[in-house]
């Protein structure tokens, strides 16, 4: 007996051993693909710079799990134009081929890289489209270029943008859930979905006038780089005379129909190859230089620097995650900047629809500190509302895109009573024992009684018009006119300029040369520094034995189809904690 547990225990030994051995074998094969992977491969002279655009386009980048054999990756913004422009100062480089198909990028993300794409063609290089199925958003991107390749039996959209969003009561009646809402403000439409079955008149309103207003300046834009006339523009869009690829080519939108053999044919005319020679491609991927990216961003550099803080998705209160802003890891990171003698500007880079109250004022306090010291701008990607707005008003300059989303200045409480479902749908009742009258509040197990909704409400007026009288500072304008411009409504960024809550129309290079020149410094006289720092990939990978939420994601994402969406809605009604500022819906401009 004592022989067979002495084996027993061997092999429970080598197992334990050889799967750790395993582990580290495959740490060090995956670190090793990604740190190959994040080596530039040396480009061929007369080559072509490939941009497909087929992963998320994010402010910052990120491999997919596995060193990016995992799936799960996004574009990075910052890369992809640096890329762009050193493309177009790179003699091997001749060209740039769009090879797009359904872009997944915010209205401002794209105008920026498409601005990219306008600059590289001051060097005299060209850009070819090459599309079988062209959305409006990669239409819009490639309209630049000087040819557009449609295949002869793909499709292209052109009718308009639209927003559309999914209401909640009824799933909520059915399934026995009674939030209690708490708002200030016509326009804070955030909550509308859980107690209303369709927009109501002042949500509509805003989001009609703020559509139009990125759809003219799309059709605006489109019309310089196309040659035709914007209001010819606007009647092909609003009455979609656009069907198929004849159309398309009929109504000068696209230059030419043709197979993708066919753009090779052009980019062989232009690279002056034979007919049997194939042209030389290098994938973004190939292209970009993420170890001197990584280098920025960890602060290896010396002398005189910029930092550029990165915020980007809702605004948590805590240290939050790869995918949100962390308050505290947030602040953190503002306030390094800021005790950092080194760092002579900061620009806060915001793409967010908002979140806690708390965590935004919490953010907003570190911005606030950091005026007194040195220059701080905040440039406005896709989305900088309620929230994003509020962690931005402190700055010395707000540059937004005429596409940003901003404004929604508004606060929000929600607190639901799941008692109908414990007891009618589960047969579950519940009783309690309390020290005082209102010791159980805030509770989710019983309906509220007039006082204790007539005190939340007041809590929700008080944080608003600490919001509003601090944007009103920010802003240097009366707080009765700020006010009028709050009420939770939504701007585009040229709505937002108008009336005065943004500074500046432009992208992040324009917020970047705001910065340098407030601090006094000359191009080529200071280094860019990123933060917060990213993970490393040994991190992202451990990670994953730490953190399944991606996984499970993924997972409900495939099960429930169309459907996630509103289990995502109410999840995120589940996790609401305390007041909020945060955008009006999701917002999926499409």
């Amino acid at each position: 007996m004592r022989q067979f547990f002495k084996y027993v225990l061997a092999t429970i030994v080598g197992l334990a051993a050889f799967a750790f051995l395993g582990f580290v074998l495959m740490a060090i094969v995956i670190g090793a693909a990604v740190s190959s992977s994040h080596e530039p491969k040396e480009t061929a002279a007369n080559s072509v710079l490939e941009l497909k655009l087929n992963e998320p386009l994010n402010e910052r980048g990120r491999e997919g799990r596995f060193g990016g054999f995992g799936g799960g990756g996004s574009t990075g913004l910052v890369e992809l134009k640096e890329a762009i422009h050193r493309a177009k100062g790179d003699g091997d480089i001749k060209g740039i081929l769009l090879n797009l198909g359904i872009v997944q990028g915010g209205m401002a993300s794209l105008e920026e890289v498409r601005n990219a794409l306008l600059d590289f063609k001051k060097s005299g290089k060209f850009v070819v489209a090459y599309h079988e199925i062209a959305s409006e958003k990669s239409f819009y991107l490639s309209s630049m270029a000087n040819e557009i390749y449609l295949n002869p039996q793909g499709t292209l959209e052109f009718n308009g943008l639209s927003s559309e969003v999914m209401f909640y009561k009824r799933l909520f009646d059915k399934a026995g859930i009674q939030p209690y809402i708490f708002r200030v403000g016509s326009f804070k439409s955030a909550v509308e979905p859980f107690f209303r079955e369709n927009f109501s008149d002042s949500a509509r309103y805003q989001t009609v006038s703020f559509l139009n207003s990125i759809n003219g300046y799309m059709i605006g834009e489109v019309a310089k780089t196309r040659g035709i006339n914007p209001a010819r523009l606007k009647v092909i869009s609003d009455s979609m005379l656009v069907h198929n690829a004849p159309d398309a080519l009929r109504l000068h939108l696209v230059t030419r129909l043709g197979y993708f053999d066919e753009v090779q044919d052009y980019m062989r005319r232009k690279l002056d190859l034979a007919k049997n020679k194939k042209p030389s491609l290098v994938s973004l991927s190939d292209y970009t230089d993420h170890k001197n990216d990584a280098d920025e961003r960890e602060g290896k550099t010396s002398g005189r620097r910029i930092a550029v803080i990165y915020a980007e998705g809702d605004i948590v209160t805590g240290k939050g995650s790869d995918d949100n802003i962390g308050s505290t890891k947030f602040a953190e990171a503002i306030r390094k900047a800021r005790l950092d003698d080194r760092v002579k500007a900061v620009v806060l880079r915001i793409n967010s629809p908002g979140g806690s109250s708390l965590a935004s004022d919490i953010i907003y306090r570190e911005v606030l500190l950091t005026k007194q010291v040195k220059p701080i701008i905040a440039s406005m990607s896709d989305v900088a509302a309620s929230g994003g707005y509020y962690i931005a008003m402190a700055c010395d300059t707000i540059v937004a895109h005429p596409n940003t989303i901003t404004g929604s200045i508004g606060v929000f409480g929600v607190l639901p009573n799941i008692q109908p479902l414990l007891a009618d749908k589960l047969g579950i009742t519940v009783d309690r024992v309390t020290t005082g009258k209102f010791s159980d509040l805030p509770t989710i197990t019983r309906p509220l009684t007039d006082f204790e909704k007539r005190t939340l409400q007041e809590e929700v007026n008080r944080i608003y018009a600490d919001f509003t009288s601090k944007a009103a500072r920010g802003r240097h304008m009366p707080v009765e006119r700020l006010r009028r411009l709050a009420s939770g409504r939504v701007w585009s960024g040229i709505e937002a300029k108008n009336n005065g809550l943004v500074d500046v129309l432009g992208d992040y290079d324009t917020a970047l040369k705001i910065a340098a020149a407030r601090a006094h410094l000359q191009a080529g006289d200071y280094r860019v520094q990123r933060l917060p720092r990213q993970k490393s990939a040994l991190e992202d990978f451990v990670s994953m034995f730490e953190d399944d939420d991606a996984a499970k994601t993924r997972a409900l994402k495939t099960e429930l189809g169309p459907l996630y969406s509103a289990y995502a809605q109410y999840q995120q009604l589940m996790q609401m904690r305390g007041v909020q500022a945060r955008l009006p819906y999701t917002l999926d401009i499409q």
